[in-house]
């Protein structure tokens, strides 16, 4: 009954995305082309980053930005205009549904948008000469990135309470973890204490473990273990959030 009931969530959001599939898609593509162009043909032609061209270092910092922007977005957005000014929300109330089939089916379309926004940058990067091997591993620690990311937003959506607050939980936590972890630049050079307060974000060990695994390397236990520990925290925080409006 609550695979049935995630399905019938997921299956709801993915209606609606198919309907604008194409403007999704063209608007997908533009901060990433800007990035590239950029860092990877402009700033970085001749920079080397660990061996490697700047372009390859900066490409997995780019796909893991995407996935933290598209798949919070994703979820936190719509969520927020339903709960607070579309008052549609209430339907999913009372409706027969596993409040935490509801959480997971919202994550699920979050990760799933991530997923074909990344695509996109995956086909531009080639394009722009990018050297990313994409594995099995990389394309799982993707997937859990986008889930984390999915899950923060529906906590969000649930916990904030106006369309300004918002706006302004992008502009004070995501907007910094953007720049600040390991993005576009190595974190060595950087004093300890600031280093070891930006290791605590998840964005920083999504950046790591792209980078690794995409450069060929082994999996990095510590970023997944990391980013699994925040989202299973998120979800089961989603849930209980669910569960307290429902009561």
């Amino acid at each position: 009954m609550i695979l049935y009931d995630i399905f019938t969530v997921f299956w709801r959001d993915w209606v609606v995305l198919d309907r604008r599939i194409g403007k999704f898609l063209i608007s997908r593509m533009v901060s990433p082309i800007l990035y590239l162009v950029a860092f990877g043909w402009g700033l970085g032609r001749n920079i080397q980053m660990d061996g490697a061209s700047y372009l390859d270092f900066i490409v997995p910092g780019i796909i893991a930005l995407n996935a933290m922007n598209i798949s919070f977005n994703s979820v936190a957005t719509p969520l927020n205009m339903m709960r607070l000014y579309q008052k549609s929300f209430e339907e999913y109330l009372i409706a027969p549904i596993n409040p935490t089939a509801f959480v997971i089916g919202k994550i699920l379309s979050g990760m799933f948008r991530g997923l074909i926004s990344c695509a996109i940058i995956f086909i531009f990067t080639y394009i722009f000469g990018a050297n990313i091997k994409v594995s099995l591993a990389f394309l799982t620690t993707l997937s859990l990135i986008c889930i984390l990311f999915s899950a923060m937003g529906f906590v969000a959506a649930m916990l904030i309470n106006s369309h300004e607050d918002m706006a302004n939980f992008s502009t004070y936590f995501l907007l910094p973890m953007s720049f600040l972890c390991a993005t576009f630049f190595s974190l060595e050079t950087m004093p300890a204490i600031i280093r070891t307060t930006i290791e605590i974000m998840p964005l920083t060990h999504a950046v790591y473990a792209l980078r690794s695994l995409g450069a060929g390397g082994e999996i990095p236990w510590i970023s997944m273990t990391v980013l699994s520990v925040y989202s299973v925290a998120l979800i089961i925080w989603g849930v209980w959030t669910m569960n307290h409006v429902r009561d």
